[in-house]
């Protein structure tokens, strides 16, 4: 009964939209104690809140959050993978950048701030949550009665990618991504902690990433650890998104264009060929990211044209001063003037982030 019932969960998922479906126990992860070692090397940076106790013991055990917990149905949701032309752009970052031409200086005038693929569209934590009550109450109605729960979509203090691959959805790849065969990373990860008791899929014994390397080879602020670990102090995606405070300069000229999050350890992937169409839900509606054009967001249109997107979590005075590092990375003379005008900024910031952005443009 528990193996037809599991099915049905199953089938019911897909109907809501997460492609991959997996059960697994609530038995500790089994990499946790990697944790505790990047933990202790500092590999978290500024992100204190990973290193509390209640972070660790409930990481260390997920029935510590539920202690009723029997089994945990873990899913993945897809979101649009990067463009062609992005992913071979992204090749370009594991070799020697050629020197930029005139015409491609000129031409930064239009240039376009990068946004991580998964931050594009509506943000996932306001359309995930409903789909996984919607799930809930599904399996309630199975088992025709309340079953308790708790469920997270990268919210919770859970190893969600650990448990992911010990559930059958993927292994976990050189760039810390949870990768599956068929379907590639470009996807969501979801956890329902349920009081029910479900057969545990098999976990994902295999390991596809091989000798590749190109994630490493790729990554700008060489942050990629050799352990399947990253140094979140030196990702872009990190700097971008959980740092608040100033971006190391030594990094600033590493960035590119990024201005929020960072996909380029995914968009060299081999896997992500086989990369699924993303949700609907996901989709980019949003007008491009014009550099010089950012940098005069005032509060309100920021959290006017954000409100509902992942971006809005950077706040005004993060995501402008990351707007100010890639237009001192473009070299383009055509941005100075908004780089001047961001010297009159009320956040000290945005104004110390411009002013380096000056004299990298000036110094060439």
């Amino acid at each position: 009964m528990t193996q037809d019932l599991k099915q049905i969960i199953k089938d019911k998922s897909r109907q809501l939209g997460f492609i991959l479906a997996g059960v697994t126990t609530p038995e500790p992860p089994p990499h946790y104690s990697t944790f505790e070692n990047w933990l202790a090397q500092g590999h978290h940076g500024t992100m204190e809140y990973l290193a509390s106790e209640r972070s660790r013991t409930r990481r260390a055990d997920p029935r510590q959050i539920l202690p009723e917990c029997k089994s945990i149905l873990v899913l993945a949701t897809p979101y649009p993978p990067p463009s062609r032309a992005e992913r071979s752009d992204a090749a370009l970052s594991g070799v020697k950048r050629r020197q930029r031409t005139r015409h491609e200086v000129e031409a930064a005038e239009h240039a376009e701030g990068k946004i991580a693929a998964y931050a594009r569209g509506a943000d996932y934590h306001d359309i995930l949550p409903d789909r996984m009550k919607e799930l809930v109450q599904f399996i309630e109605a199975q088992v025709g009665g309340p079953v308790k729960n708790r469920w997270y979509t990268d919210t919770g203090p859970i190893l969600e990618r650990d448990l992911a691959q010990r559930a059958g959805l993927g292994w976990i790849g050189k760039n810390t991504c949870l990768i599956h065969p068929k379907q590639g990373s470009y996807f969501l990860i979801s956890e329902i902690l349920l009081d029910l008791e479900l057969e545990p899929d098999p976990p994902f014994a295999t390991d596809h990433c091989g000798t590749c390397t190109r994630c490493i080879q790729a990554c700008p602020t060489d942050c990629i650890l050799p352990n399947r670990t990253i140094d979140a102090a030196r990702c872009i995606s990190y700097l971008t998104i959980e740092l608040k405070d100033d971006i190391p300069v030594e990094l600033r000229g590493k960035m590119g264009d990024w201005i929020f999050g960072c996909d380029i350890c995914q968009m060299v992937c081999p896997w992500n060929r086989f990369a699924a169409e993303g949700d609907p839900a996901f989709d980019d509606n949003h007008p491009p990211h014009n550099l010089t054009g950012e940098l005069t967001l005032t509060s309100q249109t920021f959290n006017q044209r954000f409100k509902r997107t992942p971006i809005k979590r950077a706040k005004r005075r993060g995501y402008l001063r990351n707007v100010a590092v890639a237009l001192g990375n473009t070299a383009d003379m055509h941005a100075l003037p908004v780089l001047q005008n961001a010297l009159n900024d009320e956040e000290s910031m945005i104004r110390e982030h411009a002013k380096w952005a000056i004299e990298k443009i000036t110094s060439r």
